[in-house]
């Protein structure tokens, strides 16, 4: 196996600088993620949150997403995407410096809903921030570099997450609580600054192969559909293309993902009794397997195409919530994780590239609005039905009809996707 996704010497000149900065930000990025998001369900739960609580932290997002997806779509298509998903990033990221003065604040049910609350107003800007940063992807990176450069980019993930999830084990272990929680916000929030600070580095390039012109809209077709009337606002002709199956795909995809995240923190501490040092270990497990795996997604995708990695890596997904129900050590947890990250890394590293080859080069942003809101109608409503299923059948039982679902997602997308 041969580590030379960060070598740079056989690309270009004028894509070197998109190049590195894209892989500091999602460097940065997986400071944050290994530190204050890894571990914000968990504290939650150590707090004492619900299952329908923590699903909120996630649904609360999803719901400002679902109403500002098409409004986002309009702001960056009418902008410099590199500045509107910048801008964007800052407005998001202040959020984690919120969540460290919590404790002092409030105690443990204010600290949960002052969360929840925050999840809301930090969805506004992530939004366009979500939207946008597909469509700056696109446009900063050529085609025949994005699988190398998105596989590049879930090494350099993996490794930030792994490395700091450790070190955030390794403090909350050693520090009283919620002391310990604060110092990994601090963590987190910094990062989230540097992250930004590389993506206003990424400068979308002159498109190599624009786009021919559209057609010339027929007189009568434009006066029965005026650029004002609500279809055209809300791009309904989206829904008229082939794209439509993707959105499907990707729609059962991500509620059939979302149904047991849930559930994890709760199954994680309250029935396999794990601590943080133990939870820190096996997200760095599941990384250092990500990291591995991202090695060979070029390799994987250049042979079998992005749907058919996407879509079978979908299903292999299933394995995670499957396995767990049956878990009763830590031994198991380590296992499942090195499993879980290896299939995670396939369907991270191929998916935006398979929704990016069914969308218009000169259309991204609308196309991508769609997909902001399917995606978050999946996260709104796998939130609340997970949590709610599990209410009614139990946990395990719960793990185990999710895992199918996932099954039954992948085969979807590679029927119909």
């Amino acid at each position: 196996m041969r580590f030379n996704l960060f070598k740079q010497s056989d690309i270009p000149e004028k894509y070197r600088s998109n190049f590195t900065n894209l892989y500091l930000d999602i460097a940065w990025f997986g400071v944050v993620s290994g530190t204050a998001v890894n571990f914000l369900n968990v504290y939650a739960t150590r707090l004492g949150a619900s299952g329908l609580q923590i699903g909120l932290l996630t649904a609360a997002a999803a719901v400002v997403n679902l109403f500002l997806a098409i409004p986002a779509g309009h702001w960056i298509s009418k902008r410099p995407t590199g500045q509107a998903v910048f801008w964007s990033s800052v407005l998001f990221r202040i959020g984690y410096f919120f969540w460290i003065p919590l404790p002092w604040f409030f105690n443990e049910q204010g600290q949960i809903w002052a969360l929840i609350v925050l999840a809301f107003l930090m969805a506004i800007p992530l939004t366009p921030l979500g939207v946008g940063f597909n469509a700056l992807f696109a446009e900063a990176v050529p085609d025949r570099y994005r699988a190398r450069v998105a596989g590049t980019r879930n090494v350099t993930f993996a490794i930030a997450y792994m490395l700091t999830s450790l070190i955030a084990g390794y403090i909350l272990k050693n520090t009283e609580f919620p002391g310990g929680y604060q110092v990994i916000f601090i963590i987190g929030a910094f990062g989230a600054a540097m992250s930004s600070y590389h993506i206003y580095h990424v400068k979308p390039l002159q498109d190599e192969n624009p786009a021919p012109p559209p057609a010339p809209i027929p007189v009568a077709a434009s006066q029965s559909v005026s650029p004002r009337s609500l279809t055209a606002a809300l791009r309904l002709d989206v829904w008229n293309s082939k794209f439509k199956h993707v959105l499907l795909a990707m729609f059962i995809f991500h509620f059939s993902h979302y149904l047991s995240s849930p559930l994890y923190p709760i199954f994680n501490v309250r029935v396999l009794n794990l601590n943080d040092s133990h939870l820190g270990n096996g997200t760095a497990l599941y990384y250092l397997s990500v990291l591995l795996a991202s090695t060979q997604l070029g390799r994987i995708v250049n042979r079998f195409g992005n749907k058919r990695v996407t879509g079978w890596g979908v299903a292999g997904m299933a394995s995670y919530p499957l396995m767990l129900a049956f878990a009763q050590n830590v031994w198991q947890f380590y296992a499942l994780s090195f499993l879980g990250g290896f299939l995670f890394a396939l369907v991270n590293g191929a998916y935006a590239n398979y929704m990016l080859e069914n969308i218009p080069p000169d259309d991204r942003p609308s196309h991508l609005a769609w997909y902001t809101i399917m995606f978050n109608f999946a996260i709104l409503a796998s939130s609340l039905i997970g949590p709610v299923t599990a209410d009614a059948i139990g946990l395990i039982n719960a793990l185990i009809v999710f895992g199918i679902a996932r099954i039954l997602a992948g085969l979807f997308l590679l029927k119909w996707g």
